[in-house]
């Protein structure tokens, strides 16, 4: 199985950079191909400097995101395709974890990790949630898309997804009407009419969230209209044994309308927000969808809490553990517990779960040493700070 990762980038030299040493450092060899989408920065004069380490493909002028991601996948040789963006990077394990696991699942054409969201100091900022069980499954391709419908199965966003490439040739690539507004989801529900998706419970990807992201700028009516037109197309293609517990194609338009009228309101566009909403308000359907996708998202903040209390757990056992040339780093554990829930509390705080924040919160507000704790943290985060431990021992 040959993996080819397909980089597309547009005037970010600096972040490509970032992409293509991550590509050329996974720990089983795979082509790298970077499809330029006619850069007007250095990026030519530095892709063409590393000669046979890349495949280049360069646009012939400024063609947008859609077209140059299915140039990248054209000039590509490999079996499997793993798609990034300039900004996006992969961990160092990732194609051999992806080929690891692909290859349990041959009739595979479609595949989904977990990604870290990260700011523009790659710091990270939260995960993308697991889904399913165990740290590699399979679903049928009769399910995939009354799941992809139903927003029970998620593949994500393109760093979180590879695919086969004749699976992508054959289904036509990414609609270039659709430029970064939905592509990656309208190219996911197609490619998985030829086989069926394996799910990794593994982090093997980092997204860069940029604030006021160029996707954020359409127009809430925008996003709706392209939302519904992706559902009509997944409602399509939905296999006939789920027709019994299918919900009408009005339900799901409605559920959208709803879904977005809450964006909007809680954009304080209250214009767009009303305009949206009516007549979708009236059906109670609509409704129960809309309130099901609420409380799967609500346990995923109750899945966050867990993690904090396994975390704290953690950390008494490793408190307990600290030698004394250690001890006045930390004075007490209620002081570690405190930062603890600081930390937590300020990713929740990002990902704008503010109602889970205050929550996790709340116990440790006053703790003036786990503020300085926490502080400490941030700053060491910003400024890139050594490690506190200078003492390592190679292990031959």
């Amino acid at each position: 199985m040959k993996f080819s990762i397909a980089i597309t980038t547009y005037n970010r030299l600096s972040l490509l950079k970032r992409a293509i040493d991550s590509a050329l450092a996974q720990t089983v060899p795979c082509e790298v191909v970077v499809a330029d989408d006619c850069s007007s920065d250095e990026t030519e004069a530095y892709l063409r400097s590393l000669g046979d380490r890349i495949v280049y493909h360069r646009n012939a002028s400024n063609m947008g995101h859609a077209v140059t991601m299915n140039a990248a996948v054209k000039a590509a040789s490999g079996d499997w395709v793993k798609p990034v963006d300039d900004d996006d990077y992969l961990a160092p394990n990732c194609i051999e974890e992806m080929t690891r696991a692909l290859i349990l699942r041959p009739q595979a054409v479609i595949c989904s990790c977990q990604a870290a969201q990260v700011d523009v100091n790659r710091v990270e900022i939260s995960r993308t949630r697991k889904t399913g069980p165990g740290k590699v499954f399979y679903i049928p391709q009769e399910d995939i898309h009354y799941g992809m419908l139903m927003e029970q199965i998620p593949f994500g966003t393109p760093i979180q997804v590879a695919f086969r490439r004749d699976a992508f040739l054959k289904s036509g690539g990414w609609d270039s009407q659709l430029d970064v507004n939905f592509d990656d989801i309208d190219s996911w529900l197609k490619i998985a009419q030829f086989g069926d998706a394996v799910f990794m419970n593994q982090c093997l990807a980092y997204r860069t969230v940029w604030p006021g992201g160029y996707n954020q700028k359409f127009s809430v009516q925008k996003r709706l209209d392209t939302h519904i037109l992706i559902k009509d197309k997944l409602y399509d293609l939905v296999s006939e044994k789920y027709t019994a517990t299918l919900p009408d194609r009005q339900t799901i338009r409605d559920y959208l309308k709803l879904h977005w009228a809450l964006v909007a309101a809680k954009q304080k566009q209250t214009i767009a927000a009303l305009k949206t909403i009516f007549p979708a308000i009236f059906s109670l359907a609509a409704w129960h969808l809309l309130v099901t996708a609420m409380l799967a998202r609500k346990s995923q903040d109750y899945l966050q809490e867990k993690r904090l209390y396994g975390n704290i757990l953690v950390m008494a056992k490793l408190y307990a553990l600290l030698g004394k040339n250690y001890s006045y780093g930390i004075e007490n554990f209620e002081t570690l517990r405190a930062y603890l829930r600081l930390r937590y509390s300020w990713s929740a705080c990002q990902q704008g779960k503010f109602l889970s924040a205050i929550t996790i919160a709340l116990p440790s507000l006053l703790s003036l040493p786990g503020w300085q704790m926490f502080v400490l943290f941030l700053l060491a985060q910003k400024f890139n700070s050594k490690p506190m431990i200078h003492k390592l021992v190679l292990i031959e």
